[in-house]
């Protein structure tokens, strides 16, 4: 099962559907901003560099603005639905799955939940389970949480019924904790900053959740 694959295809239909001028989660960026993006991650390992920030976001930056003012939309989403170049290392074996399934399942997101009226998808239990084991690497975003973090999953229940939900993963391991509560889909883009659309909760003293959402509680990262 490759759900990179899956979720490149839904998102450049979605792409078609939306044109370059729609609204997304990323701030500042429309759908053509966002396509532009991708087509350079793929495309343009010299400035993929800066897409993080540091040193590089300026040049990286500068780079995207001209992708996406010299090639014309529809040629943008075609060449993020051909797939990374024959030359790319992101066409080995295996690395597209590690690479794209959780980039292509976020930023098909920012352009689901950009637009009004929007409601999550049904994800099948492949995929979820797919993002949970992800959520493993949130513990490198949080590591300067102001609180403990802990992601507990509420999609599933343990063998025999529990009490609350079965599956945890300890983010940062700090006192006091607050507990985020949701599906894989939903924690998965609250941890990368999709902070206002995602369907979570948080458990734990009011202080501590405070401070939480005061540092985690923007677009804060794309």
């Amino acid at each position: 099962m490759s759900y990179s694959r899956d979720e490149r295809r839904a998102l450049c239909a979605r792409l078609d559907k939306t044109g370059p001028d729609a609204p997304t989660l990323c701030e500042g960026w429309t759908t053509g901003d966002l396509a532009a993006h991708l087509v350079l991650r793929e495309r343009r390992p010299d400035a993929a560099g800066g897409v993080t920030g540091g040193p590089l976001a300026g040049y990286t930056a500068r780079v995207q603005r001209r992708i996406k003012e010299r090639t014309p939309f529809p040629d943008l989403v075609r060449l993020i639905r051909s797939g990374p170049p024959l030359l790319s290392v992101m066409a080995l074996p295996g690395v597209d799955e590690l690479a794209n399934a959780v980039e292509f399942f976020v930023h098909h997101e920012d352009i689901r939940r950009g637009a009004p009226g929007w409601e999550p998808r049904e994800l099948g239990g492949g995929e979820s389970d797919m993002l949970w084991q992800r959520l493993r690497l949130a513990r490198f975003v949080l590591r300067k949480a102001p609180v403990g973090v802990e992601l507990a999953r509420d999609d599933i229940e343990a063998d025999g019924g529990t009490d609350g939900p079965a599956y945890r993963i300890t983010a940062r391991n700090a006192t006091p904790a607050v507990t985020v509560v949701g599906s894989p889909a939903e924690l998965t883009l609250w941890v990368m900053g999709r902070t206002a659309a995602a369907r979570i909760r948080m458990d734990g003293t009011d202080a501590a959740v405070t401070k939480l959402a005061g540092v985690f509680g923007s677009n804060w990262r794309r």
